[in-house]
């Protein structure tokens, strides 16, 4: 019978990894107080390390200010174009041309 798998959070995931970059216990020591293998603790720690200068990069998510500057844009955009589909298809009717009108 196969053991089921364990599902670390990400907050678990970093508490161990930076304990292990702190140095201040061995890997070994580090992963048999959390009951899990060295190996994962070390790719962890590399993991870690490899992404901690993405953090100051300017990567952050959008604030409410910005998304609703990109929802008035579109908006704006959306009124725009259906005024210039009522025009288009009274000048159709106007000229005789069959329009598929808007569901």
């Amino acid at each position: 019978m196969k053991k089921q798998r364990r599902k670390h959070s990400a907050e678990f995931k970093a508490k161990v990894a930076l304990e292990a970059v702190k140095g201040l216990e061995t890997v070994n020591q580090i992963a048999a107080r959390y009951e899990i293998h060295p190996v994962q603790v070390s790719n962890w720690k590399k993991e870690l390390m490899e992404s901690v200068g993405s953090i100051f990069a300017g990567n952050k998510p959008p604030s409410e200010k910005d998304i609703d500057k990109v929802r008035e844009v579109y908006e704006r955009k959306i009124g725009q174009l259906s005024m210039e589909v009522d025009f288009l298809e009274k000048k159709c009717a106007q000229l005789g041309i069959p329009g598929k009108g808007r569901s």
